[in-house]
């Protein structure tokens, strides 16, 4: 008994992973596949059944794990981010919101019967797109950075709005069909609020001090704050029913406000978690769909999935951007793509579960109709948005910027000199020291682990062709390499080799030449070295070039005549010619009889111009 019972869950597990690990590899959204595999284990082939299997445990878990996903995602959100989308991603998230939750909730309502309170949660739940499904099509569909910056800073900001929004609607039916008077339902909804906000905010306010004053050692942090949010949703719970996601949702977002609390290593273990927890609860979720349900949806499903489609987006994008300066093409993209994703199945399989309890009838079929929607936005969007952007001429051109992993001198010192070239230059690092230095020279970073799902939900990769791994860590440049090397291919992929190891050039180009590495250029950074620029002529030619800087000289990039980048490796077979700009790190002269300060010394000749 217990052996199959570990061999379904190690089994649910490592479908899940495999699921996570195919989109990432196809580019498409992961809960996509996620679903899929659950249908086809349970509902299919009956090898799962998750009633069966967790008994009276399913309930407790799937609260557990989807106020873990809340909580991850409410503390990604900070107020000071809000300010600065823009107005159009404003809109979208507040005006916008409250347009879609009514066209829903009327689609709802008359197309498959649902009551009304059932369908304006529908509609609430449904309102949420989310990172984790914008993002990989965005990096399918490629559309203009004004666009792409909309659509994920939408997705990253709807993601807890919506989950808030929903869990509102929800606790206010709960209150409503304890049977009493409207006076006394409204009481009972402001006694969730006010216990779900006072407790939430309490919380977050006392673990984001003892975060901030490190009264816990740093190994016991992030399991501390997991355990917080247990704690939270627990004692909400218990102190006043169907309060414990309201409370966790805004623990997250007091946290995530407060100055100077560490939360960037909680988000990358809450993101780890979440991965996990996700994989497995929406196997788990899906598998307890009944195809009967879908029969009795029936073609309502399709009319709410059209309205969602052709209407809702479509009205809603209309009203945001009125008196924007995006011009009618770009709405239309903006219009076409807002897939549903995890946050949204996540919810309605929870309030599913506590409506059906609470004799709501209908509430079952809360999960088949989300699941519905999902899947035909994914699939439909997937399909069409990238011929769609590319028809209306508002796909991103030719990637020519670089993503550079690092943002150490020399990172910022070769990230200066790109950005002067007119590419798009983008650091990423974990240092702080490292990414304020780069700040301060007009450089565009991303602070955190560049390998993170966080990064992958918050790094503008459009317009980047090209990845540098400059960092002093040869762990991480191949990190970055490996999770990288879909996005850009092997053939655009450089690594600088650490002292000890050499680049696996399975994973991308070793970058410079045999003898560089990362300790090498810094030492020569050091020393006075400067980043110059040789143009190459008939009188002048690459021969020259090498007997004038000899040893002197590390060639980083050169820049042909018709502007592009071509970059010098242990590999390279490109011979520069007539035409061609050379941007080596050179080395000062050394002066005959001893050293003299850099600011008198004379300089080569008029053939190299120094950069910076």
């Amino acid at each position: 008994m217990h052996e199959h019972l570990l061999i379904d869950l190690s089994a649910i597990a490592v479908i899940g992973i495999t699921c996570q690990w195919f989109a990432w590899w196809v580019r498409l959204p992961a809960i996509l596949f996620l679903l899929l595999a659950g249908i086809v284990a349970g509902p299919v082939t009956g090898w799962l059944d998750p009633e069966a299997l967790f008994g009276k445990l399913l309930f407790p878990m799937v609260s557990l794990a989807v106020a873990v996903i809340l909580f991850e995602g409410s503390l990604s959100l900070q107020f000071e981010e809000i300010r600065g989308v823009g107005l159009v991603v404003r809109r979208l998230v507040s005006s916008g919101v409250l347009i879609t939750w009514s066209l829903i909730a009327w689609a709802t309502h008359y197309f498959v019967g649902f009551g009304w309170p059932l369908a304006i949660l529908f509609g609430a739940i449904t309102v949420v797109t989310g990172p984790t499904v914008i993002v990989p099509m965005l990096r399918s569909v490629r559309p203009n950075e004004r666009l792409a910056n909309i659509l994920r800073w939408e997705g990253i900001i709807i993601d807890p709005v919506g989950a808030l929004l929903a869990i509102l609607v929800f606790e206010f039916i709960i209150s409503q069909s304890l049977g009493v008077a409207l006076e006394h339902s409204l009481k009972a909804f402001a006694l969730i609020i006010a216990v779900g906000s006072a407790l939430g905010m309490l919380s977050g306010q006392l673990l984001g001090a003892i975060l901030r004053r490190h009264w816990v050692p740093d190994y016991l942090r992030n399991v501390v704050t997991l355990t917080a949010v247990f704690a939270v949703f627990a004692l909400s719970n218990w102190l006043q029913d169907e309060s414990g996601l309201l409370g966790v949702t805004l623990m997250g977002l007091w946290l995530a406000n407060m100055r100077d609390v560490p939360v960037e290593d909680i988000l990358d273990f809450k993101e780890s978690l979440s991965l996990l927890l996700i994989s497995v609860l929406f196997i788990i979720l899906a598998a307890r769909i009944d195809f009967a349900q879908m029969e009795v949806l029936g073609w309502g499903s399709l009319g709410i999935l059209l309205v969602v489609q052709f209407v809702a987006r479509p009205v809603k994008v209309l009203v945001s951007t009125f008196g924007s300066s995006l011009n009618w093409r770009e709405r239309a993209l903006l219009g076409w793509i807002a897939p549903r994703g995890i946050v949204a199945a996540a919810i309605a399989a929870l309030f599913a579960i506590r409506l059906t309890d609470a004799g709501f009838e209908q509430a079952s079929l809360l999960v088949p109709l989300t699941f519905m929607i999902i899947i035909g936005t994914v699939v439909i969007q997937s399909a069409t948005a990238k011929p769609l952007a590319n028809w209306l001429g508002v796909s991103e051109p030719e990637a020519r910027g670089v993503l550079i992993i690092g943002a150490n001198p020399l990172a910022r010192a070769i990230g200066v000199e790109l950005q002067r070239l007119e590419y798009r230059v983008l650091l990423a690092d974990p240092d702080w020291s490292n990414i304020r230095a780069a700040m301060m020279q007009g450089l565009q970073t991303y602070f955190g682990n560049p390998v993170s799902e966080r990064a992958d939900r918050r790094l503008e990769l459009i317009g980047l062709g090209k990845l540098f791994a400059l960092s002093p860590s040869s762990e991480m440049n191949l990190l970055a390499a490996m999770h990288f090397q879909r996005e850009f291919g092997r053939a655009n992929i450089y690594l600088l080799r650490s002292d000890e190891e050499p680049v696996d050039t399975a994973h991308g180009k070793p970058l410079f030449d045999d003898e560089a590495s990362y300790s090498k250029l810094n030492d020569m950074l050091v020393q006075g070295a400067r980043i110059r620029a040789t143009p190459l002529t008939d009188s002048f030619g690459i021969d020259d070039y090498y007997k004038e800087y000899f040893k002197r000289s590390t060639p980083l990039f050169a820049l042909t005549p018709k502007g592009k980048l071509r970059v010098f490796t242990a590999e390279s077979d490109f011979s520069p010619e007539s035409g061609w700009t050379l941007y080596a790190l050179i080395q000062p002269r050394k002066p005959k009889g001893g050293s003299v300060p850099e600011s008198l010394e004379k300089p080569d000749d008029d053939v190299a111009e120094e950069i910076g």
